[in-house]
C-alpha cells in the first residue's frame, strides 16, 4: 500500500489523512501527552484542524521521499505517531549535529508496552537503510526519563545537555534538554545485512522546539 511507511511486529505506520483529525486532536489534546512538549499545555482542536494536520499532510509533498510523520496503528486502532525529518529542533537546527531527527507521541493507553521503542528502532533502521542518512538524532527534556530510556533502547547515545531561555518555561526546563545521536558508522557494523525484528520495510513524538518524544 502506497500510504504505508513501515510495518513492525505490532504497528503499522501509515500516512495521515484528513479523516484522522479526531484521533490527532485527541492525542495533542491530552495533558499527559503534552506535559513535556511545547508550552506543556494541550493543543486546542481548532489548532490541530487548522494548522497541525494540514502541516503534516503538506510535508509528504515537501520533504524528500521517506520522510515525514506517520500515524501509528495497532490492530486497526490509532495509538499515536512517529516522525523522521531533517533535524530542525532547537539544539539541532543549524548546528553541527545535522542528520535526521526522530520523534513520536503516543496515547497514554499505549504507554508501558514497548511500542515507542519498537517504532523508534524501526525508524532508525529505516533512516540508515532507505534515505541512507549518515546520522540520526533526537532531543528531549533532561527530566523526561521515559523518553530517554526509549532513545537508548533504540540505539541512540547521550551526547550532551543544552539550556535555552524559553519564553514559556515548563516544569523541569531548568534542567535543560538533552541530545541523543547515532551515526551510520556506529550502526552499520551491528545491523547492516542482519535480520531484525524491529521493523519490516515496506516502501515509502515532537517538539519543534523540544523535538523529542513523550513515551
Amino acid at each position: 500500500m502506497d500510504d504505508v511507511r513501515l510495518v513492525t511486529w505490532r504497528l503499522v505506520l501509515r500516512r495521515f489523512t484528513p479523516a484522522d483529525l479526531d484521533a490527532l486532536a485527541e492525542l495533542h489534546g491530552d495533558p499527559e501527552v503534552m506535559r513535556h512538549l511545547d508550552d506543556g499545555r494541550p493543543v486546542p482542536r481548532g489548532t490541530v484542524a487548522d494548522r497541525t494536520l494540514p502541516a503534516l499532510l503538506r510535508a509528504y509533498e515537501e520533504l524528500p521521499a521517506g520522510l515525514g510523520c506517520w500515524a501509528a496503528v495497532e490492530r486497526g486502532a490509532f495509538v499515536g505517531w512517529f516522525s523522521l525529518r531533517p533535524a530542525t529542533s532547537v539544539g539541532l537546527a543549524g548546528g553541527p549535529d545535522g542528520g535526521l531527527e526522530i520523534g513520536y507521541r503516543l496515547l497514554p493507553s499505549a504507554w508501558g508496552r514497548g511500542l515507542a521503542t519498537e517504532g523508534a528502532r524501526a525508524l532508525v533502521r529505516s533512516a540508515f537503510a532507505e534515505p541512507a542518512a549518515e546520522r540520526v538524532v533526537a532531543t528531549t527534556m533532561a527530566v523526561n526519563t521515559a523518553s530517554r530510556r526509549v532513545l537508548e533502547r533504540a540505539g541512540l547515545r547521550y551526547e550532551r545537555t543544552f539550556h535555552v531561555d524559553w519564553p514559556d518555561p515548563i516544569e523541569g526546563a531548568e534542567h535543560g534538554d538533552v541530545v541523543y545521536g547515532l551515526t551510520r558508522g556506529e550502526w552499520a557494523p551491528v545491523h547492516l545485512g542482519a535480520g531484525s525484528g524491529s521493523g519490516r520495510l515496506t516502501g515509502p513524538g515532537s517538539r519543534r522546539r523540544r523535538g523529542a518524544p513523550r513515551r
